[in-house]
């Protein structure tokens, strides 16, 4: 094992986290490139580094996730990212449930999942990084939701919250946890957004890589949107 800081992705094989990856290899992490299709995460691993890991990882699955916990070992950095927008165009009182329903099973409890398998090891390690990519729909801790998208809309307030509980349960332990709304990128979720998704990355791979004496629990915007 080498000294350097694991970071692990999920939904890394494309968009927003395939650029996480990247940014993060070329400042020296050790990565592990995590999706639900393994094949396609081991192809993007392979893509950013000869040395760089992947794991097939399926955020709304236990067996999944605890597997993963134990193939990849330490984890210092996690960067939840694997995220669905299922419901755009609907509004609040005609949305289908079940839509509701899958999205917060990835966006907030696939988070909150990962959260409990790798945190509490980061806390004992008394070192760690917690990344949660979050969204502008959330109006930012304030003001209305977006209701054009109303189930994806309260998945990332959610998570913003989970955040604020999570960086309160871990204050003091070395441990820091942010939320991150990289703007607006041109993914498989946006494509006809221009804002290349490297831009993105390289926000949340700011958070990541903060000093030890930075904040925790903030909601943080990105410099482009």
């Amino acid at each position: 094992m080498t000294g350097r800081r694991t970071a692990l992705i999920t939904g890394a094989n494309r968009g927003i986290g395939r650029a996480v990856g990247f940014e993060l290899y070329r400042r020296g992490l050790d990565i592990v490139v995590t999706a639900r299709d393994g094949h396609a995460a081991a192809a993007t691993a392979a893509e950013i580094g000869p040395d760089v890991r992947s794991c097939a990882l399926d955020v709304t699955d236990s067996d999944s996730v605890r597997s993963a916990c134990t193939a990849v070992g330490r984890v210092d950095i996690l960067v939840c990212n694997a995220g669905v927008l299922l419901d755009a165009g609907t509004d609040p009182l005609s949305v289908p449930l079940d839509l509701v329903d899958r999205t917060l099973a990835v966006n907030l409890l696939g988070a909150w999942r990962l959260a409990q398998a790798f945190v509490p090891d980061m806390v004992r390690r008394g070192w760690g990084r917690v990344v949660f990519v979050s969204s502008g729909t959330t109006a930012e801790f304030g003001g209305s939701l977006f209701a054009g998208a109303p189930g994806y809309s309260v998945s990332k307030a959610a998570l913003n919250g989970l955040m604020t509980m999570t960086a309160a349960q871990t204050a003091g332990s070395g441990v820091l946890v942010n939320a991150v709304n990289p703007g607006r990128a041109r993914t498989r979720m946006m494509p006809a957004v221009t804002r290349p998704p490297e831009e993105a990355a390289r926000d949340i791979a700011d958070t990541v890589t903060v000093a030890d004496s930075s904040p925790t629990g903030r909601f943080l915007s990105g410099r482009s949107r």
